[in-house]
């Protein structure tokens, strides 16, 4: 039986502002992945994440990003590999204490943004985004971009990976997300997604948007909880993979 990890970025508010519609999306998925309050979010909505998560039995998982409010961690940043391992221990600690708090342990890390694409394309911030892993917990499982410099450096340091694919981003044909501002870089029809999901799990590709065909590895797949309709896109998703046999269920990883 196919089987895939339903992920979705959340806990990205900040303070008074709501963002994204956890509350819809966390009954359909089965990891989350939380900021960590350098491109959105804050201790308070950390906590209220986690219990949430923990309500609908759902996997904790660190969402780690540039120190970048303004832009929500989208844009790129000039740091050093020293500065990134360290942001990303700094953040993954900090979510750590805070679920420990409430019984739960993190399960993954997922870099968000920018940083999860320099990591996917350079190996020297990929080596540093896993040490900054290392430093806080071995056995976490790194969720990187499918085919990306990322999971090569989980393996290689000893972590166990997960590779991602995003059933509502368009890719380049090197295997990319297609940067936002381009045409077809996200998908805003929910069928259309549901049903690139189910073929991209059980074909392990995807069209780039230039019509050529990517390979993929697909342990996890994303959803993201500020999509507009997120919840009824998360439920036809979860609905969809079920229906053609696909078992949805925590990640199969490689490695450990």
């Amino acid at each position: 039986m196919d089987r895939v990890d339903l992920n979705a970025d959340v806990g990205e508010s900040v303070g008074v502002h709501r963002y994204g519609d956890d509350e819809g999306v966390m009954p359909f998925i089965t990891s989350a992945s939380i900021a960590c309050g350098f491109h959105a979010g804050d201790p308070g909505v950390m906590r209220a994440t986690v219990a949430l998560a923990r309500a609908h039995g759902v996997t904790v998982g660190a969402h780690p990003g540039l120190p970048d409010l303004v832009g929500f961690g989208r844009r790129e940043m000039q740091v050093s590999p020293r500065e990134v391992e360290d942001l990303v221990a700094y953040q993954v600690g900090a979510l750590a204490g805070i679920a420990a708090g409430q019984g739960v342990r993190l399960a993954h890390v997922k870099p968000h943004g920018a940083l999860y694409n320099m990591a996917a394309r350079d190996r020297a911030l990929a080596d540093a985004v896993v040490q900054g892993i290392r430093a806080v917990d071995e056995k976490l499982v790194v969720f990187g971009l499918s085919n990306s410099k990322l999971i090569d450096a989980a393996l290689q340091a000893g972590l166990a990976a997960a590779s991602e694919a995003f059933a509502d981003r368009g890719y380049t044909a090197d295997g990319r997300l297609a940067p936002r501002g381009l045409p077809g870089a996200v998908m805003s029809s929910a069928e259309d997604v549901m049903v690139r999901a189910v073929e991209m799990v059980r074909l392990k590709r995807v069209l780039a948007i230039d019509g050529s065909v990517v390979t993929l590895a697909v342990d996890t797949l994303c959803l993201h909880g500020d999509t507009p309709g997120a919840a009824e896109l998360a439920r036809l998703v979860r609905g969809g993979l079920e229906a053609a046999g696909i078992l949805v269920a925590g990640p199969s990883r490689t490695g450990q």
